[in-house]
């Protein structure tokens, strides 16, 4: 029998789509269908759902668990970032609401042959989609010193980065690093563990190379500010990140679009045209509830931001 992801904070997600009898819903990170279940379950027949996921055994996980629901969902192997095309291809002119869960799945991390957990070994891959081409070792090996730095300061705001690639290239000395284990050990001869430290030595460096060898934070820009344009008036966004530079990305790009101009504050009168198009419905992020963290410990960074499309 298949165990599948738990979907995080599903009523609050539920609670800010605010879905309507006709919607059509996407949900751009389907992942094992948790999300889309629970939102099938709690709206009206005529509701349609797109379900999009860039990993081919996460749809087919989807599919399984949302058999009894295929009349009203759609399933598509792409990324979010393909969305305004997802939408043209499918002939749907704007939708109601999107949904998108940043997070890696459980069952993404508990498979060790995706390489995405330095818990057990497995072969350093971290793709997300499996017919992509680079993997977190092509990227290690074809990098230079200063952009692999760059990828674990900025992507895994690690401190330690320049030692961290030193002690890689003195690995690749005596051969390629091609294991989750093998790399773990080198981060943790680098950066020892702390007893006081809830973070092992290896989050940071396997947090930059997913998003590295995913292209996550350009896609997330990309889904993001075609998004707009996608939505129904009164049609809703929501967003579940899981570490502070997404939610960075998603805080500034909601604040950018409720305030509309760009002007310069020193020009009295607005000369760039551009117009509010999002109001902002979480001022704060939402976080999941001791319980649901007691439950399902990966909801604890969890971080729900929603806002809304206005026309103006």
């Amino acid at each position: 029998m298949l165990t599948y992801h738990k979907p995080i904070l599903k009523e609050k997600v539920l609670y800010y789509l605010n879905v309507g009898e006709n919607a059509v819903i996407v949900d751009g990170t389907l992942g094992d269908g948790g999300h889309s279940e629970w939102i099938l379950q709690n709206s009206s027949p005529k509701c349609r759902l797109i379900g999009i996921d860039q990993d081919p055994e996460a749809l087919n996980r989807a599919r399984q668990r949302l058999q009894s629901y295929k009349r009203r969902i759609s399933f598509v192997h792409g990324n979010f970032s393909e969305l305004k095309q997802i939408l043209e291809k499918k002939n749907v002119p704007k939708i109601d609401g999107l949904l998108l869960d940043l997070g890696v799945s459980s069952n993404q991390l508990d498979s060790p042959s995706r390489g995405f957990s330095f818990r057990a070994d497995g072969p350093l891959d971290m793709r997300m989609n499996t017919e992509a081409d680079h993997t977190a070792k092509t990227l290690l090996e074809t990098l230079s010193d200063t952009e692999l730095q760059n990828i674990i300061k900025n992507y895994g705001e690690e401190r330690f980065h320049k030692r961290i690639v030193k002690a890689i290239r003195k690995a690749q000395l005596e051969g390629p690093i091609t294991t989750t284990l093998h790399l773990s050990k080198i981060l943790t001869r680098v950066i020892p563990q702390r007893s006081s430290q809830n973070t092992h030595s290896s989050t940071r460096t396997f947090q930059a190379l997913r998003i590295a060898v995913n292209n996550e934070l350009e896609n997330l820009q990309k889904a993001l500010d075609d998004s707009v344009d996608c939505l129904n008036a009164s049609g809703r966004m929501v967003v579940i990140s899981f570490h502070s530079i997404e939610d960075g990305i998603v805080k500034r790009f909601f604040q950018r679009e409720e305030k509309g101009c760009q002007c310069p504050p020193k020009i009295p009168v607005c000369i760039c045209g551009r117009k509010p198009k999002l109001k902002i419905l979480t001022r704060k992020p939402i976080r999941s509830e001791p319980e649901e963290q007691k439950e399902n410990p990966r909801s604890t960074s969890s971080r729900l931001r929603a806002a809304e499309r206005i026309y103006v």
